[in-house]
C-alpha cells in the first residue's frame, strides 16, 4: 500500500508521483484515501486553526500576477502599517477562538528596519499576554538581522511562500526571483525560525510545475505548507483563469501529504471559490486550515468552519502538539 510504503519512511520519486497524479485511472477519492492515511498517522483527527491580519495592504513594487495589491493594479484598500493595539486585538480574538496560530502578514517587496522593530515591539506584548499563541510573521523579503530582531522578539515562525514552481516563477513575477524566495527561507532557518512556504494553484502551470513545488518544499523541509487555489482577482494577470475543480483540487492535497508526510499541510486561500461543497473531504489530506477572511478576499464565516470540523469528528489543536512520536523516530 502506498501510505504504508511512506510511513516506513519512504520518499515517492518524482516519476511516481507525477504518474499517481496525473492518472485517470486511479480515482481521485482512492488517492485521498491514501493522503488520509498518511495524514492519520502523524496527526490523528487533530486540526489547527491559522487566522491573518492584513497589517499593511497596497503600496507594493512587485508585480505578481495574482495579487490585487501588485503595483499594476489600482488597489483601493491602500494603508501603511496598522498599529500595535490592532494587531494585539487579532491576537486577543485568536487566543479567545481556539486559533493556535497568528499570521501578521504585510504587502510589500519587504519591511524596513523600522517596520521590523514595530513588528518585534508588539510581538513582544502579544507574547506577554498570550505565551501560548504561535507567532507567523510573512513581511517579505528579509535580511539576517531583520531575521534576528524577530527572533528576540518571539516570532515562531516566517512565511514566505515559492508560490509556483521555479520553471514557472518567470510567468508569476518578474520584480523578484525564485532563488530571492528560497534566500529568505533560508536566513530563517539558520535563526531558528520555523519556516513556512506554500503555493498557489491554478495560474496556467503544469501538471509538472504542481510535482516540483511539493518536492522543492520537501527539499527546503518547509515545516508549514499553505495551499492556497487561486481566487482570481479581476484585472490581474491571472484573474481569467478557470482551471481548478474541487477534484483537482483534491488531487492536489493528496499529493502535498504524500510528498509532504509529516508537515502541516494547510488548507489556505482560495479553498471556498474552488473545493466548494468538498471543503470537508480537503481535510482528509491536510490537517491545517485559516478561518477568517484572507488578505483582500473573504473566507467563509468562521462558524462554518467550526461547524464543519465538528461534523467531521476532528478536534481542534489548541496547543499544537507535534506529530506523533512513534513517527518521529523513523
Amino acid at each position: 500500500m502506498l501510505a504504508q510504503r511512506i510511513i516506513n519512511g519512504e520518499n515517492i520519486s518524482k516519476e511516481e508521483a507525477l504518474s499517481l497524479f496525473v492518472d485517470n485511472n486511479i480515482d481521485t477519492y482512492d488517492l485521498l484515501h491514501e493522503a488520509y492515511q498518511v495524514r492519520k498517522y502523524y496527526y490523528g483527527r487533530k486540526v489547527k486553526l491559522n487566522m491573518i491580519l492584513n497589517a499593511k495592504s497596497g503600496i507594493c513594487p512587485e508585480d505578481c500576477g495574482y495579487c490585487g495589491q501588485s503595483k499594476l493594479m489600482k488597489n483601493k484598500d491602500k494603508y501603511l502599517l496598522v498599529d500595535s493595539e490592532q494587531i494585539k486585538s487579532g491576537a486577543d480574538f485568536c487566543a479567545t477562538h481556539d486559533i493556535s496560530t497568528y499570521c501578521i502578514v504585510m504587502s510589500g517587496r519587504g519591511p524596513s528596519d523600522k517596520e521590523v522593530e514595530h513588528i518585534a515591539d508588539t510581538v513582544e506584548s502579544i507574547k506577554h499576554e498570550h505565551p501560548q499563541l504561535k507567532i507567523c510573521a510573512c513581511l517579505g523579503l528579509t535580511n539576517d538581522e531583520q531575521a534576528k530582531k524577530l527572533k528576540s522578539a518571539g516570532v515562531d515562525r516566517y512565511n514566505h511562500n515559492i508560490n509556483t514552481s521555479e520553471n514557472y516563477h518567470d510567468e508569476v513575477v518578474t520584480t523578484h526571483t525564485y532563488q530571492d524566495r528560497v534566500d529568505t527561507i533560508e536566513i530563517m532557518k539558520a535563526n531558528n525560525i520555523s519556516p513556512c512556504s506554500g503555493v498557489i494553484c491554478g495560474m496556467g502551470e503544469t501538471d509538472e510545475d504542481i510535482i516540483d513545488m511539493a518536492l522543492a518544499l520537501r527539499a527546503i523541509d518547509a515545516d508549514s505548507i499553505p495551499v492556497n487555489f487561486l481566487h482570481p482577482v479581476k484585472g490581474t494577470k491571472f484573474g481569467n483563469e478557470d482551471n481548478l475543480t474541487p477534484e483537482r483540487c483534491l488531487r492536489i492535497l493528496s499529493m502535498f501529504r504524500l510528498i509532504n508526510p509529516s508537515k502541516e499541510i494547510r488548507i489556505a486561500g482560495g479553498r471556498e471559490v474552488n473545493l466548494r461543497t468538498l471543503q470537508p473531504l480537503a481535510m482528509q489530506a491536510a490537517n491545517s486550515i485559516f478561518v477568517g477572511d484572507y488578505l483582500i478576499t473573504n473566507g467563509q464565516p468562521n462558524e462554518l468552519d467550526y461547524k464543519m470540523l465538528e461534523d467531521l469528528g476532528f478536534e481542534i489543536d489548541i496547543n499544537e502538539s507535534e506529530v506523533n512520536e512513534a513517527a518521529l523516530k523513523i
